[in-house]
């Protein structure tokens, strides 16, 4: 099998310029591995996560203007939160919360019942926009392309795959106009790309995804963007939420624990103050 580079984080789209139809292939690499460090995720929830990572970079990646895009599935079960947000320039971070019983199943037998919000706050807006739907599907496939279809109001398919090492995922969308080209394009291409493996959306690079799907079909295909994971450690973001507990707040449990530990779940990172560092703050 021709693999891509281990190396790589990218998104590439690309276009079947008789049909109508536009794609894109996203491959994450040290980014995914990043993420999930340290995190001790089971198989079920760690393939969960990256799809949804998949997912984001694929939407992020096509959005008309710049900001960061959100996305929280909330649920009852197992998993109880998955969170992942993506920014214009593909800096993704996210974070999942699941009990060590999550086992391999559908999504509902995961999440149970839950919801799906997304949040773009993007640059003009008065304040950042919020939408809520139902978990509606089986996989995290079907939940976005039936989310997709209904915000988008246009024929949405999704194929994605995760493991330790690599996610991955395949995006394909009729646009307006797709039916009057060509009748049978849109289903033809589903067919085609049905046949996908998992392996393949992760170790084929989009050239090779490609050729092997669609090798009768004029596709037109587009330099790749380079996705990055990005979780700096933010000081600054702490010792505000510190300030809004107040001084006599943090005090206490300063004098009960001797030191305030703060952990950044999204990030993994662990801030901890002294009692000379909590003083700091209320000078």
């Amino acid at each position: 099998m021709n693999a891509v580079d281990p190396q790589a984080n990218r998104v590439r789209g690309f276009l079947f310029e008789q049909l109508d139809i536009r794609g894109a292939w996203v491959q994450l690499g040290p980014a995914w591995r990043e993420m999930t460090a340290g995190r001790n995720y089971s198989e079920p929830v760690l393939e969960l996560l990256g799809q949804l990572a998949v997912v984001t970079t694929l939407i992020a990646a096509n959005l008309k203007q710049a900001g960061r895009l959100t996305f929280q599935l909330r649920g009852e079960g197992t998993v109880s939160l998955l969170v992942m947000d993506c920014d214009e320039q593909l800096r993704l971070r996210g974070m999942a919360r699941a009990t060590q019983e999550a086992q391999a199943g559908s999504l509902p037998a995961l999440l149970g019942e839950g919801a799906l919000t997304l949040t773009l706050d993007a640059a003009g807006m008065r304040q950042p926009y919020q939408s809520h739907v139902p978990l509606q599907g089986e996989t995290l496939a079907a939940v976005f392309e039936h989310y997709l279809e209904q915000s988008e109001q246009t024929p949405t398919r999704l194929w994605l795959a995760a493991d330790h090492e690599t996610a991955a995922g395949l995006f394909l969308q009729a646009l307006p106009g797709a039916a009057q080209r060509d009748a049978d394009g849109w289903n033809r291409l589903q067919i085609l790309a049905d046949t996908v493996r998992p392996d393949e959306l992760r170790d084929l690079g989009a050239i090779k995804l490609i050729e092997r799907l669609f090798p009768e079909e004029d596709v037109r295909v587009y330099d790749p963007r380079q996705v990055t994971y990005s979780c700096p450690y933010d000081p600054a973001k702490i010792y505000a939420m510190l300030r809004s507990v107040g001084r006599v707040e943090c005090e206490a449990i300063i004098a009960e624990q001797g030191e305030i530990r703060v952990h950044d779940e999204i990030c993994n990172h662990e801030y901890v103050l002294d009692a000379a560092a909590v003083a700091a703050l209320f000078k």
